[in-house]
């Protein structure tokens, strides 16, 4: 099984004077290593499509609106299936909450809860160009969260990639990109979500 993390927005919470209002995380998981083969076949092919250079980064944010569109509705038949965690800081400060860890690492927490029935040995790609020190912490912080009653851990490996090189972690930003624009106000704020939503497993959105 692979498992692709990327995540919208920044972890601050100086949300009046500059950070977003929302963080938002998002999980793409694969039961098979052949449907996510085709996936990545299947970007490389859009890129050739559309005449964009073997390493165009397919962006959402950088994205024009119909490639936007064309990306979701290129990949949205493949059998993937999505969960995602958006955290309303505006509300953690209204609420005094008093976080023990950071506002990633408790947002990473609870979107693999919430698909840990869907784990099963799970090779995490996550997007970042994090020290190994970074990745060593964050699968620690996996294997502890992610036990079965055995002690067996869903995780099997915590790999950091590039996505500039990676089409499966630019969909994982294409993803969270959606999720994110649907908490906003703009005029095509669920569009995107709209074209992946027989995708979307679960999105969690805290504090409740």
């Amino acid at each position: 099984m692979l498992i692709f993390i990327d995540e919208s927005g920044d972890p601050g919470l100086k949300v009046y004077a500059g950070s977003s209002q929302y963080f938002v995380i998002a999980l793409v998981g694969f039961e098979n290593y052949e449907e996510a083969s085709a996936v990545d076949d299947r970007i490389s092919s859009l890129r050739r499509e559309h005449g964009f250079p073997e390493n165009f980064e397919f962006h959402f944010n950088k994205l024009k609106p119909a490639y936007r569109r064309l990306f979701l509705e290129a990949v949205a038949p493949y059998n993937f299936f999505y969960f995602g965690v958006v955290i309303d800081k505006a509300k953690l400060m209204e609420r005094e909450f008093q976080l023990k860890e950071s506002i990633h690492t408790h947002a990473c927490g609870l979107l693999l809860e919430d698909a840990k029935p869907r784990l099963n040995r799970a090779i995490v790609i996550v997007d970042g160009t994090e020290s190994k020190r970074f990745r060593q912490e964050f699968k620690s912080y996996l294997v502890r969260r992610l036990k079965d009653d055995s002690g067996q851990c869903f995780i099997k490996k915590v790999r950091i990639h590039n996505s500039t090189t990676n089409n499966l972690l630019q969909l994982a930003d294409a993803i969270v990109g959606a999720v994110a624009r649907s908490f906003t106000a703009k005029k095509d704020a669920g569009e995107y979500r709209s074209l992946i939503a027989h995708r979307e497993i679960k999105v969690e959105i805290w504090p409740k």
